[in-house]
């Protein structure tokens, strides 16, 4: 009798704890749950404005990204960081929620270095915007340019012109001398005759070419001048309404802008201290159309080959997986 009793104490003991594990395999109320998202009272959105980030100017002037996140109960602020490299890092480190323009080699860069990054639609796409300039009205072409020293910022839209340039003419980088430099320092090195030619965008792009430097080439057939916004794929899972908020004043600025096109470059001379001849000339090379299209994720990958061939990224990236369509 004894000897049954126990067998029937270890046969309960057995099932009480087969019930468990099942609950807990089936998510019941044993299972550890994942810990909610934190509640979000407030957003850091960058602030780029050059060369010509018009919607950014648009949306910082209207408050735009302010007042639809108070809504929300929820303060939005700007933090103006103009390098990719640590838009990219503050991304990856949560000090900074959303990327308002960034380019598409820094979201690459990014990735390929591990970082949770998604693209969440386009910025602008401006290739006439990037220019190839030459005070020596001589250089007509990419065999012109053959030991020539060239000044312009590496790993960038500016960078990936030129490769592209040479490229198509069988050249290769290793055809010219290539300083990296910023754009001030670039135009400098070009005026003083340090460099034979310089690559620029932007404001510093358009002053040259009105003092009648001679342009080489521009970006046209050889670049996008493809930038995007981007945010984590963390922050787009836990916070998906956040991040259509935002998709959402983007969407907003750029209908302003198309309703309201006296006002915006109003806001954009004041902001950039141009003249309204300057901004229009600029204004006419952006295209700020905000979707995502399959000629945008090529354009990507173009320039992720750029970056592995130049030996700037070590590995390639799932690049179609990067963008949220």
């Amino acid at each position: 009798m004894m000897n049954q009793r126990i067998k029937k104490t270890i046969l309960g003991l057995l099932g009480a704890l087969t019930a468990t594990l099942v609950l807990t395999a089936c998510g019941g109320k044993e299972a550890a749950k994942p810990e909610p998202a934190k509640k979000v009272d407030k957003v850091s959105i960058t602030y780029v404005q050059a060369p010509l980030n018009v919607p950014s100017i648009v949306e910082k002037a209207n408050q735009s990204f302010e007042k639809k996140f108070k809504e929300k109960g929820i303060e939005a602020t700007y933090s103006t960081i103009t390098s990719g490299a640590d838009q990219t890092a503050a991304l990856a480190s949560g000090d900074i929620q959303f990327l308002n323009c960034v380019g598409g080699s820094s979201v690459l860069l990014s990735a390929a270095g591990g970082a949770d990054i998604k693209i969440i639609s386009l910025y602008s796409q401006a290739p006439k915007a990037f220019k190839l300039f030459s005070k020596d009205a001589s250089i007509k072409s990419a065999q012109d340019l053959k030991g020539k020293t060239i000044a312009g910022p590496k790993g960038t839209i500016l960078h990936e012109l030129l490769a592209a340039y040479l490229q198509k003419a069988g050249l290769s980088m290793k055809d010219v001398k290539f300083v990296s430099m910023g754009l001030p320092n670039a135009r400098a090195a070009l005026e003083n005759g340090s460099a034979d030619c310089a690559l620029l965008a932007g404001p510093l792009a358009y002053q040259s070419e009105e003092k009648g430097l001679h342009v080489v080439t521009t970006g046209e057939g050889l670049v996008s001048g493809l930038t995007v916004t981007a945010t984590s794929g963390k922050f787009l899972k836990e916070h998906k309404d956040l991040v259509d908020l935002f998709l959402a004043v983007q969407k907003e600025t750029l209908t302003y802008m198309k309703e309201h096109e006296k006002e915006a470059l109003q806001a954009t001379m004041k902001a950039t201290e141009l003249d309204e001849k300057a901004v229009r000339s600029m204004y006419g090379l952006y295209d700020f159309n905000m979707t995502i299209t399959p000629e945008a994720i090529a354009s990507l990958k173009k320039t992720q080959d750029f970056l592995v061939q130049s030996g700037m990224m070590e590995k390639k990236v799932d690049v179609d997986a990067l963008f949220v369509k």
